[in-house]
């Protein structure tokens, strides 16, 4: 019998449900969340996620607070003040 997981991914677990659309965007999404990313303080390519919306340098053990799915925020202070 094949594999069937190969296109699936990580959005195997949900089987039929729910529709292609969903499934993709939610394969992106664990692919994005389990990445490594660029530590802010010592540039190491070791960030993980360590909670939700807790992210963790394994290289200089720094932890801070971005998304919750990825450690970048960019907020675009004109919305902000209403501008």
């Amino acid at each position: 019998m094949a594999r069937r997981t190969k296109k699936a991914g990580s959005a195997a677990r949900l089987g039929p449900r729910y529709g292609v659309r969903v499934r993709y965007r939610i394969k992106s999404i664990d692919a994005n969340l389990r990445r490594r990313y660029t530590c802010p303080r010592c540039q190491h390519k070791s960030v993980k996620r360590y909670k939700t919306g807790l992210w963790r340098c394994s290289h200089c053990e720094y932890v801070f607070a971005a998304g919750a799915y990825t450690p970048n925020i960019r907020v675009d202070i004109k919305n902000i003040r209403g501008e």
